[in-house]
């Protein structure tokens, strides 16, 4: 097990300050592996504050250049990286703002025929992809292998988080049962406020940091729709 640091001691004073979180806490999330499939909207704050909390291990999925059209919402990166790999630069911006960090890449899109072999090293999956195909394998591959999933999805100014496959807790097919023929979970053609993925992305990296340490209460069998147009946020049992 991978032990605090001086260095560590003072970069997470603040956590450690936390009676919910405290050493055993910082400890547990620097030995933890996380994986996220999407480093786009939602994967950019959340990789961003995964890091900056001390996650010790991430990977990350995604097989995408960076475009201008990203950078409305895609915090993670900048305008000098136009055309470059998504993993690339969010694996040195990572590293810059959290060094001891260990980044796995993958250049690639998960499949039927990679799925397994890409969630099974890590102990915390996130969906932050963008279609319901892929959304719908990482619901099933996670609850097959019993593996904790936070998800969320965002649409025009409207978002939702919940978490899957968490001390038996309900599955992504027991919400999504079948596949929306009208394609609303497609964001490419989709308007959407450059701050809602900052929003649910930050919730959705909330709930894997609960999951980690062990604090507060984790969204299992609830799913928290929020509004930032009419300011609301309504939670609903699953």
């Amino acid at each position: 097990m991978k032990k605090l640091t001086t260095e560590e001691y003072s970069r997470f004073s603040r956590h450690l300050s936390l009676a919910e979180i405290g050493e055993t806490g910082q400890q547990k999330l620097k030995n933890a592996r996380v994986l996220v499939i999407g480093a786009g909207g939602l994967g950019s704050p959340l990789l961003i504050y995964l890091a900056a909390a001390g996650v010790g291990t991430i990977g990350i999925v995604d097989d995408d250049v960076v475009s201008l059209s990203n950078l409305q919402r895609q915090v993670l990166y900048t305008s000098s990286q136009v055309g470059k790999k998504k993993i690339e630069m969010a694996a040195e911006r990572l590293t810059d703002l959290y060094p001891a960090i260990e980044i796995e890449l993958y250049n690639t899109r998960l499949n039927k025929d990679n799925a397994t072999k890409l969630l099974e090293p890590y102990d915390v999956i996130a969906d932050c992809s963008d279609n319901f195909d892929t959304r719908q394998l990482v619901g099933s591959e996670t609850q097959r292998l019993n593996k904790p999933l936070a998800f969320a999805s965002v649409m025009n100014y409207e978002g939702q988080v919940t978490v899957f496959n968490y001390q038996n807790g309900p599955a992504f097919n027991q919400l999504f049962p079948t596949v929306p023929k009208d394609g609303i979970y497609q964001t490419d053609d989709i308007g959407l406020v450059g701050v809602l993925p900052g929003i649910a992305g930050s919730l959705q990296a909330n709930e894997m940091i609960k999951i980690i340490t062990g604090y507060g209460e984790v969204l299992s069998g609830k799913l928290l729709v929020f509004s930032i147009f009419e300011n609301r946020f309504n939670l609903f049992s699953i």
